[in-house]
């Protein structure tokens, strides 16, 4: 239960509480993301987890779900390895012929952007406190887009709002992220 804990305090201090992604707000507040933590670690069962997981969201009303994290506290910890296995999981949704119903999103404690050091503070927009998989319905997307003035400029606010904070501003919403008593 930890993993989800610190996964959904992440998202409170971190995606909704900087407004990282103006999208995860909303959902959150219905309650329409579901947690789903592969306590494995072993990646064997991890892609079929996973084509459950497209399985169950293709079957339930978008209202109830609207999205899944996957959170993996015990496989992927190396962030190379991790990607890695983000464009076999693409792949998969491509073979399963899933490509205009869903897309992923990732996200690891050492996510690091091409063409970046690892220090650099941008890539703290995808940090998280564990490897996670977040999976999106391309209605979700589409609508989201939709109905945001510029997309475009949501990448550009982020690393804008994590320069302000600074390193230290960062750091300290992760110890708060890793502190129990709120």
């Amino acid at each position: 239960m930890e993993a989800i804990e610190l996964t959904k305090r992440w998202l409170e201090k971190m995606v909704i509480g900087q407004n990282l992604c103006p999208f995860a707000k909303k959902p959150y507040q219905k309650k329409s993301i579901r947690f789903r933590v592969y306590y494995k670690n072993q990646l064997n069962d991890l892609t079929p987890f996973i084509i459950d997981e497209f399985q169950l969201l293709q079957e339930t009303s978008i209202s109830e779900i609207e999205t899944t994290l996957i959170i993996l506290p015990n496989v992927l910890a190396d962030f190379y390895q991790f990607w890695d296995y983000i464009g076999l999981t693409e792949k998969l949704i491509h073979d399963l012929d899933l490509n205009e119903i869903f897309q992923v999103a990732s996200f690891h404690p050492n996510y690091q952007f091409g063409g970046t050091s690892p220090d650099d503070i941008e890539n703290y927009t995808n940090r998280s406190p564990f490897p996670t998989i977040h999976i999106l319905r391309e209605e979700s997307l589409t609508k989201a887009v939709d109905n945001y003035p510029d997309t475009e400029q949501i990448p550009n606010d982020n690393i804008a709002k994590l320069q302000e904070l600074q390193h230290d501003g960062i750091l300290n919403i992760y110890k708060q992220i890793h502190t129990k008593a709120m």
